[in-house]
């Protein structure tokens, strides 16, 4: 009776299905798409938290300057305010307005029309640069929700073709010589699914919420244009 334990130990360990068992026993190539998927989706979870909380904190902004520019107070004490300060989101469209306003005036530039062209330029440019800042690192969860399955897929495909060739060399059909290598194949697609699932369901909602944030930037640019041009006309009546 010992002596048949003692025979049947060494099969067992041989066909060990643990997921790192399965990855030692793969060949480079499956190996190198296992890693490249492992790193892909540490990668994808770092944009994932590092987004969430930006977005978070871009709302809180937002929103208390929203407070400040709805309170009524003068524009020139808020750009005291922000003068120093880091300028993000909404302050930073206001900074960059203002900063064009002081400055046409300064060198007595102020005509209506041709002040209220640059003010818009300003703003849009500061408006496509903060949603440039919201938008960055969204491609790369779009990237690897789109390509990490085909990865895997490919990963699959090879080492089932190395399976065959055991089963061929072996010239045995046994479950034994076949599901090793079918399971060790089976699992790179695994990690492209694990990797790809949550990267495009992250996309959607990261880029829903930037494309809300966007659209409160270009909506106070318009909010901004108004009063300094409503601003503008009334000295220029004076």
């Amino acid at each position: 009776m010992e002596t048949v334990i003692e025979a049947v130990e060494p099969v067992a360990a041989a066909h060990d299905m643990s997921m790192f068992a399965l990855f030692m026993q793969a060949d480079w190539v499956v190996k190198s798409v296992m890693l490249g998927l492992l790193f892909a989706s540490i990668a994808c979870w770092a944009v994932i938290f590092a987004k969430a909380a930006a977005y978070a904190r871009a709302k809180r902004e937002m929103k208390a300057f929203d407070k400040i520019f709805a309170s009524g107070e003068p524009l020139t004490q808020i750009y005291a305010r922000l003068k120093d300060g880091p300028r993000t989101g909404l302050g930073a469209l206001f900074a960059a307005a203002m900063e064009e306003w002081n400055g046409s005036h300064a060198e007595n530039a102020a005509s209506s029309g041709g002040l209220q062209a640059r003010l818009r330029i300003v703003l849009d440019t500061t408006v496509a640069a903060e949603s440039e800042k919201l938008d960055r690192s969204l491609s790369l969860l779009a990237t690897v929700g789109s390509a990490a399955p085909f990865v895997g897929l490919f990963g699959t495909v090879w080492g089932i073709m190395n399976a065959f060739t055991s089963i061929a060399a072996a010239k045995s059909t046994s479950l034994a010589v076949v599901a090793p290598g079918i399971a060790e194949a089976l699992f790179a697609t695994a990690l492209g699914l694990l990797a790809a699932i949550p990267a495009v369901i992250a996309y959607n909602k990261l880029s829903g919420d930037a494309g809300r944030l966007i659209g409160r930037l270009e909506a106070f640019a318009d909010r901004v244009s108004v009063l300094l041009s409503r601003q503008l006309d009334a000295r220029g009546n004076a």
